[in-house]
């Protein structure tokens, strides 16, 4: 099974990844599967928790392979800090 996984920036720490892409349920899982040598990142073998993935990078455990991809403009991700939308918080701040 192959699918994308989208991130917001432009790098993740695989162990966080493997969280992200529901490939392991806790980061003690991710620790073991990594441990034990069952992680490939581009076809190599990974044992590092830490170990940067970037945009495009594949990671695969036990036959399922997760795509490390970047967020469309498309997604459902909305900043209020960057919003132009001419909303006033003080003006609403009362009610």
């Amino acid at each position: 099974m192959e699918f994308d996984v989208t991130i917001r920036d432009e790098s993740i720490k695989l162990g966080q990844f493997l969280k992200l892409a529901n490939l392991v349920e806790t980061g003690g899982e991710a620790k073991e599967v990594l441990a034990g040598g069952q992680v490939q990142v581009n076809g190599a073998e990974e044992t590092r928790r830490g170990f940067t993935l970037h945009i495009g990078d594949t990671v695969t455990l036990g036959g399922t392979t997760a795509t490390v991809a970047a967020a469309g403009d498309d997604d459902d991700y909305f900043d209020e800090a960057t919003a132009n939308d001419d909303f006033d918080p003080e003006k609403w701040k009362n009610l």
